[in-house]
Protein backbone atom coordinates (compact mmCIF):
# COMPACT_ATOMS: atom_id res chain seq x y z
CA UNK A 1 0.00 0.00 0.00
CA UNK A 2 1.94 3.38 -0.82
CA UNK A 3 0.94 6.39 1.35
CA UNK A 4 -0.79 9.09 0.12
CA UNK A 5 0.63 12.71 -0.16
CA UNK A 6 -1.31 15.90 0.56
CA UNK A 7 -0.93 19.01 -1.11
CA UNK A 8 -0.48 22.52 1.23
CA UNK A 9 -3.76 23.71 0.20
CA UNK A 10 -5.73 20.34 1.13
CA UNK A 11 -4.23 20.18 4.58
CA UNK A 12 -4.95 24.04 4.93
CA UNK A 13 -8.57 23.52 4.22
CA UNK A 14 -8.73 20.50 6.31
CA UNK A 15 -7.71 22.45 9.40
CA UNK A 16 -9.68 25.32 8.76
CA UNK A 17 -12.54 23.37 8.90
CA UNK A 18 -11.72 21.90 11.57
CA UNK A 19 -10.92 25.19 13.05
CA UNK A 20 -14.19 26.28 12.29
CA UNK A 21 -16.14 23.51 14.88
CA UNK A 22 -19.10 22.76 12.79
CA UNK A 23 -18.60 19.09 12.62
CA UNK A 24 -16.40 17.05 14.79
CA UNK A 25 -12.70 15.28 13.76
CA UNK A 26 -14.61 12.51 12.80
CA UNK A 27 -17.23 13.61 10.76
CA UNK A 28 -14.25 15.69 8.87
CA UNK A 29 -11.96 12.28 8.73
CA UNK A 30 -15.01 10.65 7.26
CA UNK A 31 -15.39 13.53 4.60
CA UNK A 32 -11.55 13.86 3.71
CA UNK A 33 -11.03 10.11 3.87
CA UNK A 34 -8.23 10.79 6.24
CA UNK A 35 -7.63 9.96 9.89
CA UNK A 36 -8.99 11.90 12.74
CA UNK A 37 -5.20 11.80 14.38
CA UNK A 38 -3.95 13.15 10.82
CA UNK A 39 -6.40 15.72 10.94
CA UNK A 40 -5.45 16.99 15.01
CA UNK A 41 -1.40 16.41 13.78
CA UNK A 42 -2.02 19.22 11.08
CA UNK A 43 -4.26 21.21 13.15
CA UNK A 44 -1.34 21.43 16.16
CA UNK A 45 1.49 22.01 13.58
CA UNK A 46 -0.57 24.60 12.32
CA UNK A 47 -1.31 26.16 15.15
CA UNK A 48 2.22 26.31 16.28
CA UNK A 49 3.22 28.12 13.27
CA UNK A 50 0.23 30.50 12.98
CA UNK A 51 2.39 33.10 14.40
CA UNK A 52 4.62 33.41 11.86
CA UNK A 53 1.92 34.73 9.34
CA UNK A 54 1.89 37.93 11.29
CA UNK A 55 5.37 38.46 11.62
CA UNK A 56 5.93 42.24 10.30
CA UNK A 57 9.07 42.24 8.02
CA UNK A 58 10.48 38.56 9.22
CA UNK A 59 11.44 35.86 6.22
CA UNK A 60 10.76 32.64 6.46
CA UNK A 61 13.14 30.41 7.52
CA UNK A 62 14.09 29.03 4.21
CA UNK A 63 14.61 32.19 2.48
CA UNK A 64 17.07 33.68 5.28
CA UNK A 65 18.91 30.51 4.85
CA UNK A 66 19.31 30.95 1.26
CA UNK A 67 19.99 34.64 1.61
CA UNK A 68 22.70 33.27 3.79
CA UNK A 69 24.11 31.13 1.67
CA UNK A 70 24.25 33.19 -1.08
CA UNK A 71 26.14 35.57 0.71
CA UNK A 72 28.55 32.87 1.70
CA UNK A 73 29.13 32.21 -2.22
CA UNK A 74 29.54 35.63 -2.74
CA UNK A 75 32.40 35.80 0.20
CA UNK A 76 34.13 32.49 -1.70
CA UNK A 77 34.03 34.26 -5.05
CA UNK A 78 35.71 37.52 -4.14
CA UNK A 79 38.45 35.33 -1.76
CA UNK A 80 38.84 33.20 -4.67
CA UNK A 81 39.34 36.05 -7.18
CA UNK A 82 42.08 37.65 -4.41
CA UNK A 83 43.64 34.54 -4.05
CA UNK A 84 44.15 34.20 -7.98
CA UNK A 85 45.50 37.84 -8.48
CA UNK A 86 47.64 37.41 -5.35
CA UNK A 87 49.31 34.65 -7.01
CA UNK A 88 49.59 36.26 -10.41
CA UNK A 89 51.44 39.10 -8.39
CA UNK A 90 53.89 36.56 -7.02
CA UNK A 91 55.10 35.04 -10.53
Amino acid sequence: MTRRKFTPKFKTKVVLESLKERQTTQELAQKFEITPQQISAWKREFLKDADAVFSKGSKSKKSEEEEKKDQLLKVIGELKVENDFLKNALR
